[in-house]
């Protein structure tokens, strides 16, 4: 009998360990979120950020939502803060190129929902100095699918001072590719579609995009040029001038040589931190801050409400935003294995492995976003990658592998 009760009281003591256990233990969500931390605390320590704010969306709710690290550094050219200023979630950051599907791609989106604009047209049915040289065969669908045949990039600073003369140079340049035959990436073609924009929308791209993309969707915090916005959030400072873009321009290993562009000719480089500049060249320089390729500042909260829209279905705070039909036209991934402004390819660096349907994109700065309709599932990443300086090689740190790792873990949010 003695032996039977303490056998029994020991099945108890075991039974409640369990159960201490299974309360106490981590769920799936907070797991995720362990690993998460882990793995960009390993990339801030290594320096190869300095910061990051990371966001992990899930049937409509923020399961995971954390800051890292430092938004500021550096004072200047090697001279290192007493007293770093340490990363929030509400800092802004440059979202660099995540300018050209949260706000440009929006915009042609809209145009597209509202019977504006016919994207199988000719690009110069609406930008009328848009042609010659095969230039009347470039349609909308083209630049959104980057096989416009357009120049991937061109310094535009050396011959405009403003978003009219932008226009003008993209106009005039030669389409170096033959139209449609292979996917280039190129941020010329979505300055050129911010253009569009501003054309059938009738005001500034930047005044379109707040009126009818960020103020619709209760982005109140996204928008170009914050500096002069008097918007009382911290910014996350990116790059001390422009090291890298200045080495596109001199280096001919880098390939962004032109025979009509003297390196030497120009010389109005930033030496100083940037933190709310946007760090994009000739969004800075030429076109003052705006442009349909990059510009855009926002925070991870902005970008939540943004890609919640997409994971309802095209649903914003007062009802639909974008119809099915149209969220159907640009997400349906075409012979490039890409949807319209959107990248799809389940191979590429940052979502390697995504579920069919799955979209996102990333921003030279280092901030990537994914979204995962069949999940109902987005992930934010927004790193200030730059502030660490370039690395031995002359180039930033690469995050993909950061990314995806994020994104793996996400991805078991099920």
């Amino acid at each position: 009998m003695l032996i039977f009760n303490f056998l029994f009281m020991k099945k108890i003591e075991i039974f409640l360990v369990l159960i201490f256990l299974i309360i106490n233990l981590p769920g799936i969500g907070q797991s995720v979120g362990y690993r998460i931390d882990s793995i960009t605390n390993g990339y801030i320590d290594r320096g190869d950020i300095a910061g990051a704010v990371i966001q992990i969306i899930h049937r409509g709710q923020v399961v995971h939502s954390g800051s890292y690290g430092y938004a500021r550094i550096f004072d200047g050219p090697g001279i290192r803060m007493m007293t770093p200023d340490k990363m929030t979630e509400a800092h802004l950051f440059d979202i660099a190129s995540l300018t050209k599907v949260i706000g440009t791609t929006t915009g042609i989106m809209l145009l597209y929902d509202r019977g504006l604009i016919d994207i199988e047209a000719p690009v110069s049915k609406y930008i009328h100095g848009f042609g010659g040289a095969e230039k009347e065969k470039v349609t909308i669908r083209h630049l959104l699918q980057h096989t416009a045949g357009l120049y991937e990039w061109y310094p535009m600073y050396y011959k405009a001072k403003n978003r009219r003369e932008v226009y003008h140079l993209i106009n005039k340049l030669p389409l170096p590719y033959t139209v449609g035959a292979k996917r280039r990436y190129s941020d010329l073609g979505f300055t050129l579609l911010g253009q569009l924009i501003e054309v059938v929308g009738k005001m500034p791209l930047e005044d379109f995009l707040r009126k009818n993309v960020f103020d619709p969707l209760g982005m109140k915090n996204t928008f170009f040029l914050p500096t002069g916005s008097n918007i009382p959030l911290p910014v996350a400072a990116t790059s001390i001038g422009n090291p890298y873009e200045k080495r596109m321009v001199h280096d001919p290993a880098l390939g962004f040589q032109f025979s009509e562009i003297d390196p030497d000719s120009w010389n109005s480089w930033r030496t100083t931190v940037l933190a709310g500049q946007v760090n994009d060249g000739n969004a800075w320089y030429a076109g003052r801050g705006v442009s349909g390729a990059a510009g855009l500042f926002s925070t991870a909260d902005d970008l939540s409400k943004f890609l919640n829209m997409f994971i309802s279905g095209g649903s914003g705070p007062d009802g639909t935003f974008l119809s099915r039909k149209t969220l159907d036209e640009f997400l349906k991934k075409d012979k490039f294995l890409n949807g319209l402004g959107w990248v799809m390819d389940p191979e590429s660096s940052f979502m390697r492995g995504a579920p069919e349907g799955s979209f996102g994109h990333t921003g030279f700065t280092g901030t990537s976003v994914v979204v995962v309709p069949s999940s109902q599932l987005a992930v934010i990443i927004l790193t200030n990658r730059q502030q660490t300086g370039l690395k031995d090689d002359l180039t930033y740190s690469n995050i993909n592998p950061l990314r995806q790792a994020i994104f793996e873990l996400a991805l078991k949010l099920k």
